[in-house]
């Protein structure tokens, strides 16, 4: 092992990060302080080279505060390198719609946290602001067509390409836009992360597939019904232009020098929760561990990372840590409501056993969910200050009763990589174990047989109702070719079915598909349930209030 990745005490100088990596002088562009871009041309050099074990990090489904999933994705990897193992995480890039919004920073915390913080929180090296204006740029390039005589004889009431912008603002779901001959259609505005291209460049594997994804995404049909798709409007090129940075995954490095790529930052909840397969195709050539975090709990993220990105990047991990906690899982066991803003009531902090039992059927369900898709489930137990030793410890070995290989209490948030080692040595046992590439569904499946599946096996529930809108979509998704398509599910993180007030395990219910959107360029199809927005709005106290500069010092304040 190079001896200068092995743990450190502190970050170094990112191009020893690079250096110790192996990547070539060559082969890494310095983008802004303490940032590297690594260049598309390592994949060529290790296209051969042997790849490492590949884990995944998931949760339940948490309180709306967070249960450290990001920072256990880090200390996890951290540990993996105290471990002497060669070791990397990657993440999605946060997004500016959370960090303003409910919250906050989106790096990891205490000592489990990524370097440069502030500046990847903000802006990172501007690749989220590059797909805003790709996305904007066909919106723009669309509108023209229609003005200068709309030769496509596109149906300005079929147009299915939005605008897209960085921060919530709910007062942009619903716009009307004027036309050419003053007539007005609506339009709406969502989040730049639940942008087709971001998805796109998320799942791209270089160059030449982001181009032809781009040119496949779906903008309308004419007035009798047929697909006009991107490359027809003469825009891809510039597209492509805008994104050619972007496109190149971005190194950096948790607190205690361990490298890191965070790379692209698609939703969990609304769009397919996971950073880039260039990240991971690189990480993996790079290291004898990957650990990497798909957005929410098994439901969300890690049922779109096995069903849309495995199956784009061709990799599939060997375990899945499922991130859990005390309190969230006495809120699953009814001891308290969580309100953003307020303290926590002591039925989730205090000691409350028989709410903690009663939540377990939630990590049950999650167990089950990563064990459905062949893969070894290892429990990580985020503890916090407040923790009862002896309920942390119930935890443990409930958790292992409900069909986990393992479960670790974590306290890496306090301790740095040190303090998820037990954790670190079940994950390197658990990856020893043999794993099955198991889908739920097949490509042949039908579009309702697909949305099904994934609300009948992993939400619990009895079946899915369809709005009259949705019918019409999924027909015409079949009539236009896109059938085949896996499917991307929105809908609520904060529970197992699309009712953010039902907790635990719940059964039966009917989960209703409100609309079908089709991404042709990215490759999947969007479920989206009742009560789902595309376009977040801020809570009453946005985190952005707690944000500023401090004169003095030129620092960045309140981004945690």
């Amino acid at each position: 092992m190079t001896s200068a990745l092995r743990a450190s005490p502190s970050p170094r100088a990112i191009q020893l990060v690079a250096e110790a990596l192996g990547l070539r002088p060559e082969e890494t562009i310095p983008y802004g302080r303490g940032f590297l871009k690594i260049s598309l041309s390592v994949l060529e050099r290790l296209k051969q080279a042997p790849l490492g074990r590949y884990v995944l990090v998931t949760a339940i489904n948490p309180t709306p505060l967070g249960e450290g999933k990001t920072t256990t994705s880090i200390g996890l990897a951290m540990a993996l390198s105290w471990l002497g193992h060669r070791s990397m995480v990657t993440l999605r890039e946060p997004s500016l719609g959370p960090v303003f919004g409910i919250k906050g920073g989106g790096t990891g915390g205490g000592r489990s946290q990524l370097v440069p913080s502030q500046e990847i929180n903000l802006h990172c090296t501007g690749d989220a602001h590059a797909v805003a204006s790709a996305h904007n740029l066909l919106a723009a390039m669309l509108d023209n067509h229609l003005f200068h005589g709309n030769e496509f004889r596109l149906d300005p009431a079929c147009i299915r390409w939005p605008r897209v912008m960085g921060l919530s603002d709910r007062a942009l779901r619903h716009i009307r836009l004027t036309g050419a001959d003053g007539g007005e259609r609506e339009s709406e505005f969502i989040l730049t992360e639940a942008s087709e291209v971001m998805a796109i460049l998320a799942l791209a594997s270089g160059p030449d597939d982001l181009q032809r994804r781009l040119e496949r995404v779906l903008i309308g049909v004419t007035k009798d019904g047929q697909p006009v798709t991107g490359e027809r409007l003469g825009c891809v090129g510039g597209m492509t232009a805008l994104l050619w940075d972007a496109l190149l995954p971005n190194l950096v490095q948790t607190i205690e020098g361990t490298p890191a790529i965070v790379h692209t930052g698609p939703f969990g909840n609304i769009a397919h929760g996971n950073c880039s397969v260039l990240a991971d195709a690189m990480a993996i050539r790079l290291a004898d561990y990957v650990v990497t975090e798909a957005g929410f709990g098994s439901d969300l993220g890690a049922e779109k990372f096995f069903h849309i990105k495995c199956r784009t990047s061709g990799l599939w991990p060997q375990a899945a840590v499922i991130v859990a906690t005390l309190r969230a899982l006495k809120l699953h066991g009814g001891g308290g409501v969580v309100k953003t803003g307020q303290p926590l009531p002591m039925g989730l902090t205090g000691a409350n056993r028989a709410a903690l039992q009663r939540g377990l059927a939630n990590l049950e369900a999650h167990i089950a969910n990563v064990k459905a898709f062949g893969v070894t489930p290892v429990v990580a137990i985020n503890a916090f200050a407040e923790d009862s030793p002896e309920e942390l410890e119930d935890l443990r070995r409930w958790s292992i009763d409900a069909g986990a290989f393992d479960a670790a209490v974590c306290t890496h948030f306090v301790d740095g990589g040190k303090g998820a080692e037990r954790l670190a040595e079940a994950v390197t046992r658990a990856c020893r174990r043999p794993t099955s590439r198991t889908a739920l569904y097949p490509d042949t499946a039908s579009i309702k047989e697909k949305i099904e599946t994934v609300a009948r096996r992993l939400y619990g529930a009895g079946g899915a109702a369809y709005e009259p809108r949705a019918e019409q979509q999924i027909e015409e998704a079949v009539r236009l070719g896109y059938g085949g398509l896996p499917i991307c599910m929105a809908k609520t993180p904060l529970s197992l079915s699309h009712d953010p007030l039902r907790k635990g395990r719940p059964t039966g219910f009917t989960l209703p598909i409100q609309e079908l959107r089709i991404l042709a360029g990215a490759g999947f199809l969007t479920a989206v349930c009742s009560g789902i927005q595309l376009m977040p709005g801020l809570p009453k106290k946005p985190a952005g209030e707690r944000i500023g500069v401090d004169p003095k010092t030129g620092e960045i304040v309140g981004l945690s």
